[in-house]
């Protein structure tokens, strides 16, 4: 099978959205070359080693890569792409240069291109994000493992956003917890929390594609007895109460459900948000302080803002 390799420059704000994008247009794939990988400073504090070639990154900002099959309709589907991320002006998110090319590649340099930039990562003091096709010993015996394939659907568990959520449930979920996922996508999230002791944990996600692929990650990493994936549109028809939400989306969707989340959540339950690029930071704190949450802690990663917010 022969594929097409979609390339979109943009910007840090604007890749979640427009890998989202990606992965609703049937995208195989996603690639994230970002210049601000070669510059920043890492704390060796976990351990990891990066090696990264300047040449696979851009001058500046963000070079998105999604691979799709050629087939009759590519060009309608690479329409369709290019008119979703031009909508996203309509939410004031930054698009930078939005240069978009195609090219195409064969099955073969598929199958193995894209994973030279996945390698096991330690993203918080007991996680561990690990490819599938990787060999990893844990280092300490408390070491847990979350393994991931890319492929499946976008989403590494390494971006900004996510770690600052993993780091987050972390500090906060305890044996025997109830747990909402709202826009799950890959199920890493839930997967972690239930990894972290959560009794149960409701993993859940508008886009068929993404359910599936959370199940078979839950599967895989053995927490699917403790994880329920199903397809759903934010927190409609979710009942409560429950000890913890967390959520790492867009900051305009999160506004959306703060009154929901607040509602299902136990007294003294915690909301956990991420996916909150520094300029809607405002925003957001003001939105969960109206629908009466109490701020406990806002974490920064990069141009990422996360929340802690407690049910008063």
């Amino acid at each position: 099978m022969k594929w097409s390799e979609l390339s979109i420059h943009t910007t840090q704000e604007a890749v979640e959205p427009i890998s989202n994008i990606l992965h609703e247009a049937g995208a195989s794939g996603v690639v994230i070359e970002d210049q601000m990988d070669l510059l920043k400073e890492r704390e060796s504090v976990y351990g990891e080693i990066y090696h990264l070639n300047s040449d696979d990154y851009p001058d500046e900002g963000v070079i998105i890569k999604a691979y799709l099959p050629v087939n009759s309709f590519l060009g309608e589907t690479v329409e369709e792409i290019k008119e979703a991320v031009n909508n996203l002006l309509i939410h004031d998110i930054d698009l930078g240069k939005n240069d978009i090319s195609i090219s195409e590649v064969n099955d073969e340099e598929w199958a193995t291109a894209w994973k030279k930039y996945y390698h096991p990562v330690k993203i918080s003091e007991r996680f561990t994000i690990v490819p599938t096709w990787e060999t990893y010993t844990p280092v300490h015996s408390d070491e847990l493992i979350i393994e991931l394939d890319p492929g499946m659907a976008f989403g590494t568990g390494t971006h900004p956003t996510t770690v600052l959520c993993i780091q987050a449930l972390e500090r906060s979920v305890k044996e025997h917890d109830l747990v909402v996922d709202v826009g799950t996508g890959s199920g890493v999230l839930s997967i972690a929390s239930a990894m972290l002791g959560a009794k149960k944990v409701q993993a859940l996600d508008l886009d068929p594609v993404a359910v599936e692929s959370a199940r078979l990650n839950t599967k895989l990493n053995k927490v699917h007895q403790a994880v329920t994936v199903s397809q759903n549109n934010l927190l409609n028809g979710i009942q409560g109460p429950v000890d913890v939400v967390v959520a790492n989306i867009l900051a305009e969707v999160i506004l959306r459900f703060v009154h929901d989340a607040i509602q299902i959540l136990k007294q003294g339950g915690l909301f956990i948000t991420s996916g909150i690029i520094l300029n809607k930071k405002a925003e957001v704190k003001n939105g969960l302080i109206e629908a009466g949450f109490e701020i406990e802690e806002t974490v920064v990663m990069e141009d990422w803002v996360a929340f802690i917010a407690r049910k008063k």
